[in-house]
């Protein structure tokens, strides 16, 4: 299963992106997606995940800023990030997995995409 993410780029502070991650050549419908993010000397953290039937969950240090929507017809997770900070920089990662627990655990997930840079300036 390849995973294509695309999006990241340069913001200020206050701006806003949007990443996808598209899944040519399968269906999303019975998949939980998730994106993560690593920053430069950090480990790799959950941001947030769409499950199959379209709950949807967030690290604290996101809520209220980024959306993750899934538009199945075109086998594509979205990632919109606003009011973005500066500590938002990082290489963000979609994935996906059969559907399970725990959306929030990187090792769940079986399939990764090869991240896209987000750099925030202040």
């Amino acid at each position: 299963v390849q995973l294509q993410a695309s999006g990241g780029g340069l913001a200020q502070a206050g701006g806003c992106l949007r990443l996808s991650c598209a899944v040519p050549g399968r269906t999303l419908r019975r998949t939980d997606m998730g994106w993560f993010r690593q920053a430069p000397g950090k480990e790799r953290e959950f941001v947030a995940a769409i499950s199959w039937s379209g709950g949807t969950y967030y690290a604290d240090s996101v809520k209220g800023r980024f959306t993750v929507s899934r538009e199945n017809a075109v086998n594509t997770v979205y990632l919109q990030l606003n009011s973005l900070k500066p500590e938002d920089t990082a290489v963000y990662y979609c994935a996906a997995r059969t559907p399970s627990l725990n959306v929030h655990i990187d090792y769940e997930y079986a399939y990764w995409g090869q991240g896209t840079l987000v750099t925030v300036s202040s």
